[in-house]
């Protein structure tokens, strides 16, 4: 019934990848190449967390 007022928890995954890979960028730029990769790994596990719920949106 008040299923509007549900947040999307896939629109929030993206949001967070975003701000992880600006965050990445960012240290990358300033030399700290170890943030970066640890920002990126980061990225990378949310960038799969929204492929398994776009999968079972799908289904």
């Amino acid at each position: 019934m008040f299923s509007i007022f549900k947040k999307n928890p896939l629109k929030k995954l993206t949001q967070q990848y975003n701000a992880k890979l600006e965050q990445a960028m960012h240290a990358q730029r300033k030399g700290d190449i170890r943030s970066y990769s640890m920002l990126t790994a980061e990225a990378e596990q949310i960038e799969n967390q929204i492929k398994v719920l776009e999968k079972a949106t799908q289904q």
